[in-house]
């Protein structure tokens, strides 16, 4: 039987446990396991960074929500990246990443993985033409967020999986922005998924974590194998507070857009604010992209401030229901100068964003008091 993504969420990976019958998986809170003899471990479980039931869980549930063939989770979003990177890439090779990517991952990028030989070019990767035109003879990654961080442009995933099968690359999406509820690129061509499940995934800003998911099982087993290698592996207690969160993901991801769509059409015609940045206004350049590949447009909003870098340092100083902090995607609203916080890393780089920009992660909180707090910090 086919189920839907709500049902899905609640009950794929979290079979009621079988010596209690426990409804929820129950935190496996051991670093080992008995054996039944030398080279005989019990289901397989011989030691927690190989192996963990409740990350197991997490790990199948993250699987059937994106509609892959495999999920593993990590202890960070960019452990997951790390060890992507190391597993599909050599020393010699190339990547392509968006020119507005999240900071930690151009860090990784340009500032780790460069010594020890991967090169990258950045590349605007709503323009299809733009990504071609990045691709070199050793191009193995097309690294995409849709929507990006802190921009939100948007990339055609399908277009660009084409793209990347032309030329024997793999198309890598990180969908943090928009969860697997919003869009599921497996199904639309994408190789890898990327999730900080830090974010939307566990949705509640109590844990840190990250996941990958992937179309093909045999990639499946090498990203295992690197994972148990090195060793990145979230505990038993993260992986069920995250699992926590992903049950109630469906719910408040609408809540998260419902709060977002009316935020961002209340900014856009505000006289303190010059551009509003989120795909679900008409305006937006990657609007039908988005409409096309999405099921609605996501809690992130960005806007450049009319007065310039000081005056969007004062209206993040002065929000007060948005609280001042990095990260994103749980039920509280967050506000952030990007410039000088998450993207930080980026400065002097081509992927440094305009220093007037404010992001907003807009949290499932009563919108009349979101917009009231907005009001009075944009004075």
């Amino acid at each position: 039987m086919t189920y839907g993504f709500e049902t899905l969420a609640i009950h794929a990976g979290q079979e009621p446990e079988g010596r209690t019958g426990a409804v929820v998986p129950p935190i496996f809170q051991t670093s080992t396991y008995a054996q039944d003899a030398v080279g005989a471990p019990r289901q397989g479980y011989e030691y927690a960074r190989s192996g963990n039931p409740t990350r197991d869980a997490l790990q199948e549930c993250l699987a059937a929500l994106e509609g892959g063939r495999r999920g593993l989770a990590f202890a960070s979003g960019l452990a997951a990246e790390d060890t992507l990177l190391r597993t599909v890439c050599r020393p010699g090779d190339h990547v392509v990443i968006p020119d507005d990517a999240y900071g930690g991952t151009f860090r990784l990028v340009a500032k780790v993985a460069e010594r020890w030989g991967l090169s990258w070019t950045a590349a605007r990767i709503s323009d299809v033409d733009a990504v071609r035109a990045a691709i070199t003879d050793r191009t193995k990654v097309i690294w995409v967020e849709t929507p990006t961080n802190p921009l939100l442009n948007v990339a055609d995933i399908a277009a660009l999986a084409g793209l990347a099968r032309e030329h024997g690359a793999r198309l890598v999406v990180d969908n943090t922005f928009a969860s697997p509820y919003l869009q599921q690129p497996i199904g639309l061509g994408a190789d890898v998924v990327v999730h900080s499940t830090t974010k939307y995934v566990g949705g509640h800003s109590d844990v840190v974590g990250g996941a990958l998911v992937v179309a093909d099982p045999g990639l499946g087993d090498e990203l295992a194998y690197h994972q148990n290698a090195m060793g990145a592996v979230n505990g038993p207690f993260d992986a069920w507070l995250t699992l926590r969160g992903v049950r109630t993901l469906g719910v408040r991801m609408d809540r998260h857009c419902d709060n977002a769509e009316r935020i961002a059409a209340y900014l856009h015609s505000h006289p303190k604010v010059k551009r509003v940045y989120y795909p679900g206004l008409p305006e937006h350049p990657g609007h039908e992209t988005a409409a096309k590949q999405m099921r609605r447009f996501g809690g992130m909003v960005s806007f450049s401030a009319a007065g310039g870098e000081e005056s969007a340092v004062e209206i993040c100083n002065r929000a007060r229901l948005f609280v001042l902090a990095e990260s994103l995607g749980g039920v509280e609203s967050l506000i952030e100068h990007p410039g000088r916080m998450t993207h930080a890393s980026a400065a002097g780089s081509p992927l440094e964003v305009p220093a007037d920009l404010v992001r907003l992660s807009v949290g499932i909180e009563t919108a009349d008091d979101l917009l009231a707090d907005l009001e009075q910090a944009l004075g």
